[in-house]
């Protein structure tokens, strides 16, 4: 699970996710880019350009050492303000913690260079400790930092997400999520169709 222990949502730089970006990087928005630790992570991996949106003004003001540019404030008000485009939008762990994630996937849209990529993390709303939760302990279980974050307002499965990608006019290239680790033996034997219940997290990556 690529789950982040308390005080370090800022500083997690998830190459994981960098490493799966198309290359040449261009010019990049981080969506929720906190103290600027993936933007450490593309600036070695070729980026020209990083522009970042933080609501965190502490998080922001560190991530500026980074950052070209990093526009403070809550996404929905700070996207009118940027001109773009962009060749790649990153939305990594953001989603889930907005009212209307769909709005915001429309207009980043708007943002993309032609060609260029949208890349997604969400919280797997299928992970089977939810399920357990639910079905054993009779509750959704939210906790202050992780899976079940309180501050997080909306749920994605892997169909779910996909499918607010597209509704926004993104093309999905493709759709991944973190390594299994020790649940990999249990994948193999189900032909992968049990990834989606052993997974945290889903990524999506689209295509403007």
């Amino acid at each position: 699970m690529n789950e982040v222990k308390p005080g370090g949502y800022y500083s997690n730089s998830r190459p994981d996710l960098v490493a799966d970006l198309p290359r040449p990087l261009g010019s990049v928005l981080d969506v929720g880019c906190g103290e600027g630790a993936v933007g450490r992570l593309l600036r070695s991996e070729g980026a020209e350009r990083l522009t970042g949106i933080e609501i965190d003004p502490a998080a922001a003001q560190v991530a500026r050492e980074v950052y070209d540019e990093v526009a403070e404030g809550a996404v929905e008000d700070v996207l009118p303000t940027l001109g773009g485009p962009f060749d790649a939008i990153l939305c990594y762990d953001v989603l889930e913690h907005l009212v209307d994630p769909s709005a915001v996937l429309a207009r980043l849209r708007t943002l993309a260079a032609p060609g260029g990529h949208l890349h997604v993390s969400v919280p797997n709303a299928r992970h089977f400790s939810l399920v357990k939760d639910l079905v054993v302990r009779g509750t959704f279980g939210y906790t202050d930092w992780g899976h079940r974050d309180n501050t997080h307002l909306r749920w994605f499965t892997r169909r779910d997400i996909v499918a607010a990608v597209e509704a926004a006019g993104w093309n999905v290239v493709a759709t991944s999520h973190p390594p299994l680790g020790r649940s990999r033996g249990l994948d193999r034997i189900t032909r992968g169709r049990s990834s989606e219940f052993l997974v945290a997290q889903v990524y999506v990556l689209a295509r403007a």
